[in-house]
């Protein structure tokens, strides 16, 4: 249940009146959040996820409250919400929380917005609890507070930025021919916990054909000299954000033709950073970085969205595809990672940018040349 040091400003006290605010403007009578990103954005508490409700309960026009199993209520006060002013009610292991839940809330309650990453479970026992009360998805109040970082939450982000470079930076050492992609991959895990990150989320080797493979994972294939290597690698940091980046290298010289796509493949991602800036449609970025592999014959080879939000979720708002008609905002932090897949081999470029007040920032600076790791 490790929480970022700097606490209060990652996680602000003011942050429950502005939640409180979108509740009401959401049209909501209240959230119901459990366990997960949710919970954490609004209070800070990396709470245990089990089959024990867990849930912080904000009404549109009460005080807030925290309802806990009783064995996790001495946790509960020395997370980051026991600084909030919450009240905390634990409950015993013979009593229904979801029953306290409900007569907290009464029987007027029309509408409630639940955890986006609520259990089934709980979401069927709120819904029998309160069996008049209509169900929506609790990102209706929050998506927009979450998807524009505070600058807090950039610096908590670009420290995973950092992160996760150091581990690209690390990561032509481990690619030598004889080697499997998934022992490159156990070198790598250790990497990013060895670099600040709590836990390694993903890593993605996919060597010479499973390069065309945009979620591979890694596998029992051996590095060949002339393979071309996808590594998308990503971590969760002990402040809960979340770092991913993608680089490609070769060992030794890579295919004939693979050198003059990944050069396609530069100009495009380029051209999408380069797009970024306050009131700009999502969809312009994506169509920004197709454009150019479009022209050199690659369109039917990149197969993705260009990129999707980043904070507390390795995938969050905003998405960054076609038809997306939002308009970017400062704080805004999403990956633009375009590739292009024809088969025999791929290569994927990526980084976590943030939208700023005239245009946009990087939070991975590592070479986005292609490697070339000596076979």
């Amino acid at each position: 249940m490790a929480h970022d040091p700097a606490g209060t400003d990652l996680y602000p006290p003011a942050r429950l009146g502005e939640v409180r605010a979108a509740v009401v403007a959401a049209g909501l009578d209240a959230l119901l959040l459990t366990p997960g990103p949710d919970l954490r954005y609004v209070t800070g508490y990396d709470a245990h996820e089990s089959e024990r409700l867990t849930c912080l309960v904000v009404p549109a026009d009460t005080d807030p409250v925290l309802v806990v199993p009783r064995l996790e209520v001495r946790g509960a006060h020395a997370s980051p919400a026991g600084g909030l002013g919450i009240e905390l009610t634990g409950w015993d292991e013979t009593d229904d929380p979801y029953a306290l839940v409900a007569a907290r809330l009464g029987a007027a309650t029309a509408r409630v917005g639940l955890s986006d990453r609520m259990w089934a479970m709980m979401v069927l026992r709120f819904r029998a609890a309160m069996p008049g009360t209509q169900q929506v998805l609790a990102s209706a109040a929050l998506r927009e507070l979450r998807a524009r970082k505070s600058p807090a939450e950039v610096l908590a982000l670009r420290a995973a930025g950092e992160a996760i470079d150091r581990v690209h930076a690390r990561v032509p050492g481990w690619l030598r021919p004889g080697r499997t992609e998934r022992q490159v991959a156990a070198d790598i895990a250790e990497a990013i916990v060895a670099e600040g990150h709590a836990t390694a989320d993903f890593t993605i080797v996919a060597s010479g054909p499973n390069g065309a493979i945009p979620h591979h994972g890694a596998g029992d294939r051996v590095l060949q000299a002339g393979d071309a290597v996808v590594v998308d690698i990503g971590g969760t940091m002990p402040s809960g954000y979340c770092s991913d980046c993608t680089r490609t290298y070769a060992v030794g010289d890579p295919p004939g033709e693979f050198a003059a796509y990944y050069r396609v493949l530069q100009t495009a991602q380029e051209a999408a950073f380069k797009a970024v800036r306050p009131g700009v449609r999502a969809e312009a970025i994506d169509a920004a970085a197709r454009e150019p592999i479009t022209a050199a014959g690659y369109g039917e080879f990149f197969v993705h969205r260009t990129g999707h939000g980043i904070g507390l979720e390795t995938h969050e708002d905003p998405y960054i595809v076609s038809g997306n008609t939002e308009k970017l905002k400062p704080g805004n932090a999403f990956s633009i990672e375009p590739g292009i897949y024809p088969g025999h081999s791929g290569a994927r470029i990526e980084d976590i940018v943030v939208c700023t007040d005239d245009g946009c920032q990087r939070l991975n600076n590592g070479t986005r040349d292609l490697v070339v790791v000596p076979a």
